[in-house]
């Protein structure tokens, strides 16, 4: 990925200062494509970032919660050249603020991104174009345009380059591209066990990992860095020896969350007929069932847990620490059956989206999806590619103009009920519920659930509720669930090495 922060000088900052001065319009960003850029008209979602400092590159923090987060404006343009300029104007979406007109006049480190990529949601995906940051003074009540170029394009994906241990796997998804109607690929990060190399006759488990929100595959490459603890106990002699796969949280809508759904595709069948039995091939996996086994935190908790609910047979047993909403009457603090808005809570306050361990409110439900109608097209949050928009296009319906269907509206919060029936195949505790006669066989000794009480986002709600259900489960449910009080997101009660030994004992 190209960096390059560049400041501009003085007498820039003058000119356009002057030029602002002189322009009998309100202050407005006209953002156009480099000549080199441009082979035809562009059309994305096109953003201006403001950052507070003097140094770095705003795009890079785009999307952070909080009053002080960068100011951020975008709307989305349909044809955009060297010539005809993209708007960001007081009529754009905005965050923190409600408009540009309400930006306080100062120096800031200014940014232009146009995102493109179909694939990957994301500010910083291959192929988006980017200004290079300018410091500039800026005063809402001088009237003119400043006037931003995209110079730069982020560079075609690159897998890094591997190690003795750390591979990575990146091919085209026969599933996926037939639902999208367009080359879709599928991606993993590996982790190869001690000895793999010169025991070509041996086959190994499978301990597939799913990390938080958005989390990249390319992240092995951290896990295994030199002298780190993860790759010590690795590499240990008495450490069961399996092989590390870590799926990769990023797609159209931003985390696929690894399961079939109505707008990301068949992304659960293409984790199990097409990743898996690949990486199994290539790498000499066991290829049965006793030898995969899941596990994650946050997201991944939520991951983990329903490919083995909805593939209970392929998978082997689960690890899950602090999962996403497990019962949607516990959807971080909103019940989607019974509750009226996302926003507000029957009592009329602004209902919290996080909070600290002492209780104490860091941001609103709101708040946080204000920010997301910024990132997402149409100003909605439904295409953010940030939580809430993942979880919104993952668990419910597609409409008639191909996108999802928002479960609320994104400037009111009002919920649309009606579309409850589509999530319910996604609230784990009802599908268990729903199902448990046929599933608890196999799901038996299989499920181990840590969370805090303390949760950051609320979401020892939904477990509890899940944990409700178990105690009255008939036949009696043979699962485990932790919970500490006191302890926030994400804590896991159990090391890595006793999580292996428990993992590798059920693969013998």
């Amino acid at each position: 990925m190209v960096r390059g922060a560049i400041a501009i000088g003085t007498a820039l900052v003058l000119t356009l200062g002057l030029a602002a001065r002189q322009n009998g319009s309100p202050l407005h960003f006209e953002v156009t494509v480099a000549p080199q850029l441009v082979s035809k008209a562009r059309q994305g979602r096109l953003f201006v970032i403001m950052g507070r400092g003097d140094g770095g590159e705003p795009r890079q923090v785009a999307g952070r919660t909080g009053m002080d987060a960068p100011p951020t404006f975008a709307r989305d343009v349909v044809e955009i050249t060297d010539s005809k300029p993209g708007l960001i104007d007081e009529r754009s979406a905005a965050f923190p603020l409600k408009s540009l007109t309400n930006l306080e006049p100062g120096d800031y480190t200014v940014q232009a991104v146009l995102d493109t990529n179909l694939e990957l949601k994301a500010l910083n995906s291959p192929g988006n174009l980017y200004s290079r940051p300018q410091r500039l003074r800026v005063d809402p009540g001088r009237s003119g345009a400043l006037k931003l170029q995209l110079t730069e394009q982020i560079p075609p994906e690159s897998l890094p380059a591997e190690t003795e241990y750390v591979k990575y796997l990146k091919f085209q998804s026969n599933l996926l591209s037939k639902f999208w109607g367009r080359p879709m690929f599928l991606r993993a990060g590996i982790i190869l066990p001690r000895g793999h190399a010169s025991e070509t006759a041996r086959r190994y488990p499978l301990r597939i990992h799913i990390g938080g929100y958005g989390s990249r595959f390319t992240g092995v490459q951290r896990l295994m860095s030199e002298n780190s603890d993860f790759r010590r106990a690795w590499l240990a002699d008495d450490t069961p020896r399996m092989i590390y796969v870590h799926l990769d949280g990023a797609g159209p809508y931003g985390d696929p969350y690894q399961v079939n759904s109505a707008n990301n595709g068949p992304y659960g069948d293409a984790v199990t007929q097409e990743l898996i039995p690949e990486i199994e091939r290539k790498y000499r996996g066991l290829g049965e069932a006793r030898g995969r086994v899941l596990d994650g935190g946050s997201t991944g908790g939520w991951v983990s847990l329903a490919l083995q609910i909805f593939y209970p047979e392929y998978f082997n047993g689960v690890w899950s620490s602090c999962p996403d909403g497990v019962d949607f009457r516990g959807f971080q603090l909103v019940n989607i059956y019974q509750d009226q808005n996302a926003y507000v809570n029957e009592h009329g306050f602004e209902r919290p989206g996080a909070r600290d361990t002492d209780g104490d409110v860091r941001y609103t439900m709101r708040h946080e999806c204000q920010m997301e109608n910024v990132l997402g097209a149409g100003d909605s949050w439904t295409r953010s590619g940030g939580q809430w928009g993942a979880w919104n296009a993952v668990y419910g319906p597609r409409g008639k103009d191909g996108f999802p269907t928002a479960l609320w509206d994104p400037q009111t919060g009002a919920i649309n009920r009606a579309l409850t029936e589509d999530w319910k195949r996604y609230d784990l505790r009802l599908v268990l519920e729903g199902n448990w006669p046929a599933l608890a066989p196999k799901l038996k000794g299989k499920l181990h659930i840590w969370i805090g009480d303390a949760d950051n986002y609320f979401l020892n709600n939904g477990v509890h509720l899940l944990d409700a259900f178990f105690k009255k489960a008939q036949p009696p449910a043979d699962e485990k669930i932790v919970f500490a009080p006191g302890q926030g997101h994400c804590w896991r009660g159990i090391s890595e090495r006793e999580m292996m030994n428990e993992m590798i004992k059920g693969q013998n």
